[in-house]
């Protein structure tokens, strides 16, 4: 009977084959990263949960010895607790009674009876991660995380206890860099799943809904198949656009500006401030000259590193958006230089708009892209759709992008901007109103 109950609460026997950890990375050894790509209902939290309680317990195949300290890593406080946690697939709902680990709310953890602990973590802090330490990780739905980057960094430091520290990440994908650098990895173990793969477990009819209306595009591609899809359909730029503004060195340039989109909040940690510098030549075509964005810096932080550029391109003119930081914006940029000519607009329309008549410019071969590639930035303009990125981030950089090719496709190769150099007034692309 023992031996029975056992085996009826035992995942690894009724598992799919993308639910059971592989054996090996692409290269042959002993992965450290297993990333289970999967679209919607695909059954990734529930591995995710019983790779968990395997870890702690030492079951096979997922681990070889009990594992103590685990971090669990979700978008939000709220999704790791709620989906991770708490959830239908959850470690609490899927765990047999005598196994069932206590959860303590205040101090985001859970605790085994044989000792075993696991923190909760969310990617809006990717601080939190810096100090604590791991033997293993369960991430979910990283391609969702808005602090992707800084996020990952801060676990890979802290994935330093027992003999091989290794991590879980379950997503459904999107054509993030990390996403595909991970897929790359010769470390990494990659398995894949449809959403039908598990279609026994869900709703009736559920399947065949989702695919007749949504097979054979983008999204469903992405949400039902579980691709990681590098060009969005409805995007506004594509790679071969981009590709085709490609050119190895400006001309010599009749002015140069440095767009800036602040970020919303004033505190380090919030969302990136977009900056970029842009020059237009005599003949009015413009150059995309560098991406200088930054993440995670304070007001002042990001104002020097903008006007840092501004001095190094030898610019005529910050661009600012004000409508979040208003007055503060063009002060923290004059804190920081006195001198600089700051002009300062307003977005009267939404970001679609604004920079549809930019993307037309493009396709009229009217701005170039100034090589190396400018990765983060291109990624940002080949991901915006009518319904922004797919991310749901804000696209920082395309609107310093924005900014910086309206500025001077309405006021020119000659403009002078040092003649009134603070100029407060809302600005919209191809006219003002």
């Amino acid at each position: 009977m023992n031996e029975m109950m056992r085996l009826a609460r035992d995942f690894a026997p009724f598992a799919h084959a993308h639910q059971r950890p592989p054996a090996l990375a692409a290269n042959g050894a002993p992965w450290r990263t297993w990333l289970l790509l999967g679209g919607r209902g695909a059954g990734k939290t529930r591995t995710g949960a019983e790779f968990v309680r395997a870890l702690v317990h030492g079951h096979a195949p997922f681990a070889e010895a009990p594992h103590g300290s685990i971090a669990l890593v979700g978008e939000t406080a709220h999704d790791v607790r709620e989906v991770m946690i708490e959830g239908p697939s959850g470690i609490l709902r899927t765990a047999p009674r005598s196994e069932r680990p206590h959860w303590t709310n205040m101090r985001r953890r859970l605790e085994w009876p044989n000792g075993a602990v696991a923190y909760a973590f969310s990617a809006e802090d990717p601080e939190q991660l810096r100090g604590p330490q791991f033997d293993a990780a369960w991430c979910d739905e990283l391609a969702k995380w808005h602090h992707v980057e800084a996020t990952f960094d801060m676990l890979q430091f802290g994935l330093r206890l027992g003999l091989a520290p290794r991590a879980l990440i379950t997503t459904t994908p999107r054509p993030i860099p990390l996403i595909k650098r991970l897929v790359a990895d010769a470390r990494t173990a990659v398995t894949r799943a449809p959403t039908r793969a598990n279609a026994a477990y869900l709703a009736p009819g559920f399947v065949d809904e989702v695919l007749a209306r949504y097979g054979g595009t983008r999204l469903g591609r992405q949400e039902i198949d579980g691709e990681i899809i590098e060009q969005r359909a409805d995007a506004l730029w594509s790679r071969a656009l981009i590709e085709a503004a490609r050119v190895a060195k400006a001309p010599p340039l009749a002015r140069i500006v440095v767009g800036i989109d602040p970020p919303g909040s004033g505190r380090a940690g919030s969302d990136a401030c977009g900056i970029v510098a842009a020059g237009i030549a005599e003949n009015g075509t413009v150059y995309v000259l560098e991406d200088a964005s930054v993440q995670g810096l304070s007001p002042s932080g990001w104002a020097s590193k903008a006007v840092a550029l501004y001095r190094r391109r030898k610019a005529d003119a910050l661009v600012a958006e004000v409508n979040l930081g208003g007055d503060m914006v063009r002060a923290v940029l004059q804190q920081v230089d006195a001198s600089v000519a700051v002009k300062c607009v307003h977005a009267t329309r939404g970001k679609w708009l604004r920079a549809e008549p930019i993307a037309a410019m493009y396709q009229q071969g009217r701005v170039k892209h100034v090589a190396p590639p400018l990765a983060a930035l291109e990624d940002e303009m080949c991901d915006f759709g009518l319904d922004g990125l797919s991310s749901g981030a804000s696209p920082d950089r395309l609107d310093a992008l924005v900014w910086a090719v309206t500025e001077l496709a309405e006021r020119g190769a000659f403009a002078g901007p040092r003649i009134r150099s603070l100029w407060d007034g809302p600005l919209t692309p191809l006219g003002r109103r």
